[in-house]
């Protein structure tokens, strides 16, 4: 992971060592790196992060041609998906990424980092074999970095329209880090709209495919993952109008065989429908809320 070389931000590249220190030790824990323009994020090389490496003859040679060239990882592959949270003039992320905190989907990340413009990007490892393409949400000032995506880090540092520079600071490292799932991050965020003739629908737990196929999905997901993915699929559900009985009777047998606690997963469906369906919820006399994992 990038860790902060200074105290306080940095307001550039100060020499060629910063440059290969930070590359160096990122390549050698098997994150892919690669030079950006100095002051900016503009890829220097002709195919931006498809040329990442982790090569240390290749990154001192970019330091050779380019001293002060921010420095980029490539996301995704075997190294680090970020979860960026925007701030700037049209608005910033911090209210949905505390939804986002409270079901339970964006736990688990290795380190937080500070940017230049206010923001924050959250590290998260990467899982080989299982690849996350990346995503903007204009709206919610929330991307996701993953496959195809990069980032700056450390020491790298941007220009501001006021004409000032400002530097990438590690604000936090993280003690369990585990991936972060992406899709139900998205889902959460953005639902799919749905139209009148879906939300008159109801799915029973013995008759509908995508009940099943939503549940069987919850009882394969891994620890970290368990409880922000059960909140999702409840929503979805509730979006289908699908009684929160019928929820319950779909999901918590699924969330149980994927590790979770009944109580838990009982109190987890129950806030998923009192965020997405209140009237439904109290209808339907579900548990009280809880989510702790």
């Amino acid at each position: 992971m990038p860790t902060a070389s200074g105290k306080g931000r940095r307001t550039a590249v100060t020499s060629t060592s910063d440059f290969v220190v930070s590359a160096t030790r990122l390549a050698a824990a098997g994150v892919p790196v690669f030079p950006c323009v100095p002051g900016g994020k503009t890829p220097l090389t002709p195919h931006g992060f498809k040329d990442a490496t982790t090569s240390a003859a290749q990154i001192e040679r970019w330091s050779l041609r380019w001293p002060d060239a921010n420095l980029a990882i490539a996301t995704g592959g075997e190294g680090i998906d970020v979860v960026d949270v925007d701030a700037n003039a049209s608005g910033h992320g911090f209210p949905v990424l505390e939804r986002a905190r409270r079901a339970g989907l964006v736990d688990g990340w290795s380190a937080v980092v500070r940017t230049p413009s206010g923001g924050l990007h959250f590290y998260y490892p990467a899982t080989a074999g299982h690849p996350q393409r990346s995503w903007s949400l204009g709206q919610a000032h929330i991307d996701f970095r993953g496959e195809g995506g990069y980032a700056l880090v450390a020491p790298s540092a941007v220009h501001r329209a006021d004409g000032s520079s400002g530097g990438y600071e590690v604000i936090a490292v993280g003690r369990h880090p585990h991936p972060v799932d992406a899709l139900a991050l998205k889902e959460f965020l953005q639902p799919r709209a749905t139209t009148p003739a879906q939300q008159s629908r109801r799915i029973g737990p013995a008759s509908s495919d995508r009940g099943e196929r939503i549940a069987a999905w919850v009882s394969r997901r891994p620890e970290g993952t368990r409880n922000g993915s059960l909140y999702w699929a409840a929503c979805r559900l509730a979006e289908q109008s699908v009684p929160e009985r019928d929820a319950q009777g779909l999901l918590v047998g699924a969330a149980q065989r994927a590790g979770l606690p009944r109580a838990e997963a009982v109190a987890t469906i129950h806030s998923a429908y009192q965020q997405t369906g209140p009237e439904r919820s109290r209808a339907s006399g579900g548990a009280g809320m809880g989510m702790s994992r």
